[in-house]
C-alpha cells in the first residue's frame, strides 16, 4: 500500500478536520480494504490518524493521477531494471516503462495493481518480504511516497532492498522534511464514512536518521537532493 508519510508533508492545513459526520460506524477494518476504497471513490478522501489525535489528508488523487513535482528527479536517476515498492496505482512505474526502461511495481493492495496494470504499468501484488522476481539483480529500487515506513522497521526494510538490489544497485528513498517529525508510531486509516482501520506500525524517517538505518542494513547514503519541496536520497551498498 502506498505510504502514508506524504500525507504528513501535504496535508498539514487539514489536521483536525473531521472524518465524517458522527461517530465511527465501524473500527478495526482492513487498512488495505479503506485504501482500496478511496482508489475507488470520485473524491479519494482517505486520512491517516495519529495516536495523538492528529489527523492528515492523505493524496490518494495524486497517487493515482500522472506524475507530480519531484517525480522526474527521482525517474531520471532510475536504471534498468527498476523496482517500485508499494507502487499504488502505478504512475512511477507506467513513466518508467513509457520510457522504455525495464520495471516492476510491487503493492499489496489487489486494487492497486490492478489500475496501475490498466496505466500499463507492469505490476504484481506481493509483499516486499515475499520471494521476489530477479531478487539480488535489481539495480534499482523505488521506495517513494514514504514507503521507507512499511512495516515500521527502516532497517529490516532496508536490509531487504539490500537482498533485493545488486552488488552496484541503489535504494531511491523518499524521505521526511527536516521539520516534521520522525519516528516509529502506531497509526490508523479513516475513511469519510467513520470506519477506522486496524491500528497498524509505520515509520516517519527524516534526513538526520536515514544515515543510521542505512549503516544498520550495511547500506551508506551516496547522495542526498531535494525537488520540489520533496526530499530523497539514493543508498548503495557500503
Amino acid at each position: 500500500m502506498t505510504a502514508v508519510t506524504t500525507g504528513r508533508r501535504a496535508a498539514a492545513a487539514m489536521r483536525g478536520r473531521p472524518v465524517g459526520a458522527g461517530t465511527a460506524v465501524a473500527l478495526d477494518a482492513s487498512p488495505t480494504a479503506l485504501y482500496e476504497e478511496a482508489l475507488r471513490s470520485a473524491d479519494g478522501r482517505l486520512w491517516v490518524s495519529h495516536s495523538d489525535g492528529q489527523r492528515d489528508l492523505l493524496p490518494v488523487p495524486s497517487w493515482r493521477g500522472g506524475l507530480v513535482p519531484g517525480d522526474a528527479s527521482l525517474l531520471r536517476r532510475c536504471a534498468a531494471p527498476t523496482l517500485d515498492v508499494g507502487c499504488g496505482p502505478g504512475r512511477l512505474v507506467a513513466a518508467l516503462a513509457t520510457r522504455g526502461v525495464l520495471t516492476l511495481g510491487i503493492d499489496v493492495a489487489p486494487y492497486a495493481v490492478r489500475l496501475a496494470r490498466r496505466a500499463g504499468a507492469p505490476a504484481l501484488c506481493r509483499d516486499v518480504f515475499d520471494r521476489l522476481p530477479g531478487q539480488g539483480r535489481w539495480s534499482r529500487l523505488l521506495l517513494a511516497d514514504g514507503n521507507i515506513g512499511i512495516g515500521g522497521d527502516p532497517g529490516r526494510l532496508l536490509a531487504r532492498a539490500a537482498e533485493i538490489l545488486s552488488a552496484t544497485g541503489q535504494a531511491l528513498v523518499e524521505l521526511q522534511p527536516p521539520a516534521v517529525p520522525s519516528g516509529r508510531l502506531l497509526v490508523r486509516l479513516e475513511g469519510p464514512d467513520g470506519r477506522v482501520s486496524r491500528s497498524f506500525p509505520w515509520a516517519f524517517v527524516g534526513p538526520g536518521e536515514i544515515h543510521h538505518h542505512a549503516s544498520a542494513a550495511g547500506l551508506r547514503v551516496a547522495e542526498t537532493w531535494s525537488s520540489a519541496g520533496r526530499h530523497f536520497a539514493a543508498l548503495s551498498r557500503a
